[in-house]
């Protein structure tokens, strides 16, 4: 599941877990991305089949399909445009990309700029800027306890989905 808001946040009293899971995140959030590049790119080849094959179907039958109008490059991409399959298509492909771009910025905030700020924090802790007791911690534990955690988190949210049609 992605939680943006809480993959991204670092704790800074547990950086050595955060960096084991920092490269681990960075490949979550770029697969999601490659995986909706992939639907992107067929969701906008079915824009373009649909396309032709309106304009296919509307040149094979003009008198059908255009209402004795002249069949014209701009009568025949009227039509096409304002097909309720065209638009469809486009719908699909609008929102494919929008959902496309949001995970490229979730992508490269983490990728590049939680890494960047892990390094930061790191340089500010190896500089005692952190005040606070050394103790040795056993990290499997620890990272065994914040898993659960956010297990148990994203158990209890419940993912909703957009309608553009309830807007």
């Amino acid at each position: 599941m992605f939680n943006y808001k809480e993959d991204v946040k670092i704790n800074d009293q547990a950086l050595d877990l955060e960096w084991l899971d920092q490269a681990e995140l960075a490949i979550k959030y770029g697969a999601e991305w490659s995986r909706l590049r992939k639907k992107v790119a067929i969701l906008d080849e079915n824009v373009k089949v649909t396309r032709s094959e309106l304009i296919s179907k509307v040149w094979l039958k003009p008198e059908k399909y255009l209402k004795g109008v002249k069949p014209t490059a701009q009568t025949v991409e009227a039509f096409y445009r304002n097909h309720k399959k065209h638009k469809k298509a486009k719908d699909l492909f609008l929102e494919a990309q929008e959902e496309l771009d949001m995970a490229e910025i979730a992508k490269n905030e983490i990728a590049f700029t939680r890494k960047a700020a892990l390094e930061n924090m790191v340089k500010l802790y190896a500089s005692d800027y952190f005040a606070g007791p050394n103790v040795p911690r056993d990290l499997k534990v620890e990272r065994k306890k914040r898993d659960d955690s956010r297990k148990e988190a994203n158990d209890t949210n419940v993912k909703v989905k957009r309608n553009k049609k309830n807007k």
